[in-house]
Order: C-alpha cells, then structure tokens, then sequence
C-alpha cells in the first residue's frame, strides 16, 4: 500500500512538480455573479482581466462529491491518503475533507486516511505538500509522511506585500477606516500567517520599503535557522519577481522558483502583490 498525497489548487504547486511527485489537487471554485469555475481552469492572466472588468468574485470550496470521488479512487487503488488543505480559519475545505473522510470509512472499513490543517495557502502549503510527496515516494508509513508534514508547517514561513489595501478591504481583512489612511499615506503592511489567519507583521511607507522589510525579515530567520527552499510569488507582477529573485539568488546563491498565485488568493491579496514563501532547517515555531 503507498501513501498518495492530496491537496487543494490554493497550494498553487508547478504541475510539473506535480506530476514528477504524484501529488492529487481538487480545486476551489470561483464565482463572478452566476458565473463560477474551478480556479485551475482559468490562466492567471486571463482571469486578472477578468477581474478587471468585472469586479472582486467570491470563492467556494470543493464539492463533497469532488472530494468523495478523489479519495475513493485511492482507497480502491489500495492507497492510503495524506490530504493537506489551505488553514481550515480560511476555508471549509478542511471540515468538508473530514467528512468525506468519515464517508470513506464507511464504504471501506479499512481505508487509511489522515488530514493536515496547514494552518496556511499558496506555498507554505505547498511547501508541506512537496516533502510529503517526496517522503511518500522513499516508501515512508503514513505515520511518518504526516509527521514529516507537521514538522515542515513548524518551519516555513509566508510574507507577503500588497500593492493596494482595497482588496484586504473589500474580504474583510482590514477596516475600511485603515484601507483609506493607509492608502492615503502610502502606507503599506507586510503581512503575514499566523495560526492559520492573515495577520500585519508591521507596516511601513511606500511598498518599496515595504519589500525590503519583507526580505529582511526572511535573511533574518535563515540567518537563525538555515535555509530549505525558496519560492517568490507574485498576483499580475511577473517583472518585480523575477527582479526578487535574481537579487536573493545572487545574495543567497541558491535557486529559488517563482509562482504566480491564483484567483482564490489572488482575489482577498489583489494584483501587484509580492511575496515569499520558504522554510528552514530548523523550526521557528
């Protein structure tokens, strides 16, 4: 029996990386007025113009069924699952998992499923998912690939940086009162994910700055804990990550991938956004 490992599309993994570790996503859906579609079956691009055009959507979860589905397939291939979801403070996605799960054991008393809460999204997620698909592939118990997940969650990290405060606004995240000061003062927050919400780091003058700090803040925790890996993500701002990059790989003299982060997230964070994702040799929690 191998362990398989499912996660949800808010990990935004390359599906090159994907494939060569035979990792599972279901999809979180998003929805424009009447019109909704999974986030995976839309480019980044076109779905930014969309937005554009037609406003800030809402996003859903993945179906039961969808979820149901996926893991019955597993367990008939004689599997047992490792499922690892975007932080259950920001999404149903993990208690939907935990139902299907409990439907699963009743179909099949003996199927082995276990669910992580990676307290997070975009690449700290995908972070745990990537060293659990590679323990998964050593031949690791399920056991051993959960507990190799947790300890990766206790030692990654998520720092991002907005180009705008409307749409932290408009998903709630920061109050309108603080939206129009900020954005009146060119005051920009680096935020970041603590026990599995969206949280303000510090903030600090002009989103120049603000990156800076930002990059700081992760030499700081390699500094103290070493270096695992590294990905720069951007929402519509490919020119700015590629420059990141580039300067942390020059700095660092490691290579580090770049990922544009989709609609789900993309749509609570906003266009022109950057940040970075990693983890460390060492836990910081």
């Amino acid at each position: 029996m191998a362990v398989k490992v499912l996660t949800d599309s808010t990990s935004y993994i390359d599906k090159n990386i994907e494939n060569q570790l035979d990792i599972k996503v279901i999809s979180l859906n998003v929805i424009f007025g009447d019109e909704s579609f999974k986030e995976r079956d839309v480019d980044n691009v076109t779905f930014y113009k969309m937005m554009e055009e037609k406003g800030i959507p809402t996003s859903s979860q993945p179906s039961v069924q969808e979820l149901y589905d996926e893991m019955e397939n597993m367990v008939q291939n004689g599997d047992s699952i490792l499922c690892i979801v975007i932080s259950s403070l920001m999404s149903g996605t993990y208690s939907t998992a935990h139902l299907v799960k409990d439907m699963i054991l009743e179909e099949y008393k003996n199927a082995e499923i276990e669910i992580v809460d990676s307290m997070s999204n975009c690449m700290q997620l995908g972070f745990s998912v990537i060293v659990a698909a590679r323990a998964a592939l050593e031949g690791k118990s399920l056991d051993q690939v959960k507990e190799i997940t947790q300890e990766n969650i206790k030692r990654s990290r998520f720092l991002f940086v907005p180009d705008t405060l409307k749409y932290l606004k408009k998903g709630g995240r920061i109050g309108s009162a603080s939206a129009l000061i900020g954005n009146l003062l060119k005051i920009i927050p680096i935020l970041t994910v603590e026990n599995g919400v969206t949280t303000i780091l510090t903030k600090v003058r002009t989103k120049k700055k603000a990156v800076a700090t930002m990059i700081n803040k992760m030499l700081n925790d390699i500094e103290k804990y070493g270096v695992g890996e590294i990905t720069v993500h951007h929402i519509d701002a490919y020119d700015e990550a590629v420059e990141l990059i580039k300067m942390l790989e020059e700095k660092l003299k490691i290579k580090i991938g770049i990922c544009s982060i989709g609609p789900v997230i993309g749509t609570h964070v906003g266009p022109g956004t950057i940040a970075i994702a990693y983890y460390t040799e060492k836990n910081m929690r």
